[in-house]
């Protein structure tokens, strides 16, 4: 007879509440300076020079570019981006930095580094590597895996 998982007995369950806490508390952190921790997110990985494509920073956030699409026209009316056809590939768009967007971006790496910074300090090398190490197994497996069809 097989023993029924409880949540809190699962990887993902573990997973998904850690993420949960960590998007929350990025989120009241960066509150004050008008954003959330997605839109910190897409900011620090929007190349400064190159532009980011849509489909790139959809990637980044695991979104659909559609769903990307509300948020970059919220980006946009606030100052923080504008956007371009992409000079290489003229169907598509690249995301691009405004002064305000970098100003932006600068408070949200400072805030990342100052939380990882409180992390670190918290938790010896050795035990960060291994969660690390794990996580990437966790990642692969998942990628791997194929559920039995019966």
């Amino acid at each position: 007879m097989r023993k029924e998982l409880k949540n809190h007995e699962t990887i993902d369950y573990f997973l998904k509440i850690v993420w949960q806490t960590v998007a929350n508390r990025y989120n009241q952190l960066v509150t004050e300076y008008g954003f959330t921790q997605s839109i910190g997110y897409l900011l620090i990985n929007i190349d400064e020079h190159e532009g980011t494509t849509v489909s790139q920073a959809a990637a980044l956030l695991g979104l659909k570019s559609t769903s990307l699409s509300r948020m970059l026209n919220q980006l946009e009316k606030t100052g923080l981006i504008y956007r371009e056809l992409n000079p290489g590939d003229k169907r598509s768009v690249k995301i691009y930095l405004t002064d305000l967007g970098k100003e932006k971006r600068h408070l949200a790496r400072g805030i990342v580094k100052q939380f990882n910074n409180y992390l670190n300090s918290h938790i010896n090398e050795s035990d960060k590597q291994y969660l690390i190490e794990m996580l990437e197994k966790i990642n692969q497996l998942t990628l791997n895996y194929k559920p039995d069809n019966h």
